[in-house]
């Protein structure tokens, strides 16, 4: 069988010693070899090998990485593996890294920090709104009612100006009082058990035993006394034990409604009131703050006076609640903060009323702007009764009784007291 003649470099043209440009042991020549590695059928005499990287050569780079062939044991897909990329000189060349999905972590690492952020957010507005909140005694010295069944809150939304400038004063039509009434008396009955809330408005004008200073409109209660003085008139007046007292002024409230960017209400017909100070159009508009103040204040428009705006307060307290728990204004962190604060800024709860106290009421709050429990005003006989105090409105005493005795005894509400549309 003929052999293979070697190269020329093989048969003695050279001297004995590394070809010339070579070095013993590894040199990056063109003739360089790896010293001590064997000989394969292009190795001369002198132990140097061939230092070109094809299939017949050590699988190992440079820097001792296993290359694609080492790794599989053939070239990939079945044929003579591809050579190394070499650069000047013939010097063997890194493989290609990979590139890094380095995008992919500094987007979860974004998203991360944002997810924190807003966790911060949503538990620390409502801790410092807390700190902000005004905390009154409302409890009355004198004998009280029995606690019955689940939990009353007095909720009085009074013309409280506080806060607000001469210019402010004229813009939102309040006039120069004292602030020392209530336009808003509402009684939020909140079950022990499983079961929907009830909200209650009591008209401002209703007549009604006041502790201490015989008979007289309900709201005079508040201007005589203050929370006290009211508390006791209205459990005397329904025979509930108030647990906890919530009230908001008009600064407050023109806050709340300006940091939620305004109300969206449908009005089924005009309202123009001069004395609130509002021209408004039929049909469905966002109501920013003034507006919204005179939209639950007015009552000389409207035929059913005081009766007809109960029924415009509880709507609009509705709206008000179905939007701060919106998803957006939970996930928009400038109008969360908003909110937040200015609530804390407008509300006044009693002594001992808590944290816990006031997610209860947010909670009872937002099952009625959903749709889930009754809202009604108590049951009256007269709207325009003559009194020594001018007009007032009168209750149906036994049909009002009803309705006090079924949320005292967690009874349902009579089918007969439940307004229907």
């Amino acid at each position: 069988m003929p052999t293979r003649s070697r190269p020329d470099r093989e048969r003695g043209q050279y001297p004995p010693g590394p070809p010339p440009g070579s070095q013993r042991g590894g040199g990056r020549g063109e003739y360089a070899g790896h010293a001590g590695e064997g000989r394969d059928q292009y190795s001369n005499d002198y132990g140097y090998g061939n230092d070109h990287r094809d299939e017949y050569s050590d699988p190992r780079d440079d820097r001792g990485r296993s290359t694609p062939r080492e790794q599989s044991g053939r070239p990939r897909g079945g044929g003579r593996a591809a050579p190394p990329a070499r650069g000047p000189g013939g010097r063997l060349l890194p493989e290609p890294r990979r590139p890094r999905r380095r995008s992919g972590i500094r987007l979860r690492r974004v998203l991360l920090f944002l997810l924190v952020a807003w966790l911060i957010i949503l538990i620390g507005v409502p801790v410092v709104a807390w700190s902000r909140v005004t905390k009154v005694p409302y409890e009355p010295a004198a004998e009280r009612p029995a606690n019955g069944s689940g939990t009353n809150f007095l909720l009085v939304g009074s013309d409280s100006r506080q806060g607000l400038t001469a210019e402010q004063r004229n813009a939102l039509g309040t006039g120069r009082a004292a602030g020392q009434r209530t336009d808003t008396i509402m009684i939020l009955h909140v079950p022990s058990l499983a079961g929907s809330p009830t909200l209650v408005s009591l008209p401002r004008d209703s007549y009604v035993p006041v502790p201490g200073h015989g008979r007289n409109k309900i709201n005079a209660a508040f201007s005589i006394g203050g929370p006290k003085l009211l508390t006791e008139t209205v459990e005397n007046a329904t025979g509930l034990r108030m647990d906890s007292y919530v009230e908001i002024g008009f600064g407050g409230f023109v806050g709340v409604v300006e940091g939620l960017g305004g109300v969206n209400m449908c009005l089924p017909k005009a309202i123009k009131d001069e004395k609130a100070h509002i021209d408004l159009p039929a049909g469905c508009q966002n109501l920013d703050g003034k507006n919204a103040l005179g939209y639950v204040r007015a009552r000389y428009f409207d035929p059913k006076g005081d009766l007809g705006r109960v029924e415009r307060q509880r709507q609009f307290l509705s709206a008000v609640v179905k939007k701060t728990a919106s998803p957006g204004t939970i996930v928009n962190p400038i109008r969360y903060t908003r909110v937040g604060l200015s609530a804390g800024d407008a509300l006044t709860v009693g002594e001992g009323t808590t944290v816990v106290d006031m997610a209860r009421f947010g909670l009872a709050m937002r099952s009625l702007s959903s749709g889930s429990g009754t809202t009604l005003t108590v049951p009256v006989s007269s709207t325009s009764v003559s009194t020594p105090v001018g007009s007032a409105v009168r209750w149906d005493r036994q049909r009002a009784l009803n309705l006090f005795h079924a949320l005292r005894d967690g009874g349902p509400i009579p089918p007969s007291l439940i307004p229907h549309d």
